[in-house]
């Protein structure tokens, strides 16, 4: 306990709540910044080298990239000022958002430049884990809003 009677445990515990918060705005921030530039990259090197099928392909990668960057940095976001029951909930939808990235848009980006065919029955796996991500920040955010 400090001098004003407020355990210590219960700051260090809002400070590793609000550092892990803060993992999840940077990745996000990270990712936003590589959509801008992979979006610029398509708009001004990639016309003139891909089919019109394959650059919306692109496009659409680039934009659930982003989308879901802004996603993870609300989420981190939430994670720092919530409260620390709430926490693992949050973290469970920021991974699954992640997930999402990685097999949606990165299936995408590989089948866009004649990839392995493979990776198309991927990409519908990565929706699958953007929709289980935004369900369960949902679900979390509305039982939080009721127990609050």
């Amino acid at each position: 306990m400090d001098d004003k009677g407020i355990s210590n445990d219960s700051q260090e515990n809002s400070g590793a709540s609000s550092q892990r918060g803060l993992g999840w705005v940077s990745l996000g921030a990270v990712l936003a910044g590589l959509s801008v530039m992979l979006g610029a990259f398509g708009a001004h090197s990639l016309k003139a080298r891909l089919t019109e099928k394959k650059l919306a392909t692109f496009h659409t990668a680039t934009d659930y990239l982003g989308y879901h960057a802004l996603a993870l940095i609300a989420i981190g976001i939430l994670i720092s000022i919530l409260n620390e029951k709430i926490e693992p909930k949050l973290q469970r939808s920021a991974r699954w958002i992640s997930s999402g990235i990685l097999l949606f848009s990165g299936s995408l980006y590989v089948l866009t430049f004649d990839g392995p065919r493979i990776f198309g029955p991927i990409t519908p796996l990565g929706g699958l884990c953007f929709m289980i991500g935004w369900l369960t920040l949902a679900i979390s955010l509305l039982k939080y809003s009721k127990n609050s």
